[in-house]
């Protein structure tokens, strides 16, 4: 895709699936319809054109929540998806990818809370559906901020943390800054040895409005989507573009990912072997945008991982092997949670 020294994942899918992973094994008490009223006013209205069920429901539970930026010293209207129940226990905290949004979770969501966890999906600031009409700066340090803020004002208590592809590098930044905030990791097929945005931060404004301009346009998620999933039917390829491409349409979408772009984006590489909280690497073997061996470089660079791989699988195991991923994070949490309360809760 047009970014270059940023890992864009493909828009809903990963590379090489065959198309299986619509069945996802959900049982018949999921099969739902989700009518355009129930839908928030604040999404586009293309939302309405969403064909997969499983987006739809999840789209239906998005919502804003006031978020305070120190660093701003502005209000944001945070778009999430809030649990269902809240529980005593460390909750999961959703990240998503590069130019993506809460709706990458549309599948694994409704396992993780199946599973009894209580399940929080938050859009990174600059993506996602927040209110961001004022402006504010989309830099690493304001999406650092936004977060932390996020967590203080409403999980306000250690979390589970879970970056895919860049959220990574979110996840890592941020427990790197506010190691009290985090209680384990959870990293997916983590773009984390880019060194940021590199020639990118260079471009003059206008060359870097006009190249955001296309991440958006319906030709070039259609042409992504196609290429990695071989087996989707039409209809299939073209609501899962729409779905990728749905937070693009709202009118702030490209000032802040210009924003991002040329404030130089994320380099972690140097923060990994600061990271002291256990972590579980999950990774799709064959992730056609990340090279398997960086999964064995951060495995061996992180101080207190364990690493996972998911065969025939690429890279957003989220969504092509939801049971798989949901199965792995329930298991890494209750076993953590059999260990001792992190000596900072007791302090």
């Amino acid at each position: 895709m047009l970014i270059v020294n940023i890992t864009v994942a493909p828009p809903i899918g990963g590379p090489k699936s065959t198309g299986r992973c619509m069945n996802h094994g959900r049982k018949s008490k999921h099969n739902f319809k989700v009518l355009a009223s129930e839908f928030p006013a604040f999404l586009p209205s293309e939302v309405e054109k969403i064909k997969d069920p499983f987006a739809r429901k999840l789209a239906s539970r998005i919502e804003r929540l006031p978020v305070h930026l120190s660093l701003a010293k502005t209000c944001i209207m945070s778009s999430c998806v809030k649990p269902k129940t809240q529980l005593d226990m460390s909750p999961l905290v959703l990240l998503h990818g590069f130019d993506s949004s809460c709706l990458e979770w549309r599948y694994t969501l409704p396992l993780l809370e199946d599973a009894g966890l209580e399940t929080w999906a938050i859009d990174v600031l600059g993506w996602g559906f927040s209110d961001l009409e004022k402006l504010p700066s989309c830099s690493v340090a304001s999406k650092r901020d936004h977060l932390y803020q996020f967590w203080k004002s409403y999980i306000k208590r250690p979390m589970t943390l879970v970056g895919p592809s860049l959220g990574a590098a979110v996840a890592i930044d941020f427990v790197i800054k506010y190691p009290e905030a985090v209680d384990k990791l959870i990293l997916i097929d983590a773009s984390v040895y880019a060194e940021g945005t590199g020639n990118l931060a260079k471009l003059p404004k206008l060359v870097a409005y006009a190249g955001v301009s296309l991440l958006k346009s319906l030709p070039l998620r259609l042409y992504a989507t196609s290429l990695t999933f071989n087996s989707l039917s039409w209809s299939t390829c073209f609501d899962w573009a729409n779905i990728g491409r749905l937070h693009c349409l709202l009118p702030w979408w490209e000032d802040a990912t210009v924003d991002f772009m040329i404030s130089g984006g994320y380099n972690v590489s140097a923060d990994i072997k600061k990271v002291k909280q256990k972590t579980l690497i999950i990774w799709g073997e064959d992730d056609q945008i990340i090279d398997n061996k960086l999964a064995v470089r951060l495995h061996c660079e992180l101080p207190n991982a364990i690493i996972r791989q998911l065969p025939d699988c690429g890279h957003i195991p989220h969504v092509e092997k939801p049971a798989a991923v949901s199965k792995l994070i329930k298991e890494f949490v209750q076993a953590e949670c059999e260990i001792a309360i992190p000596s900072f809760i007791l302090s």
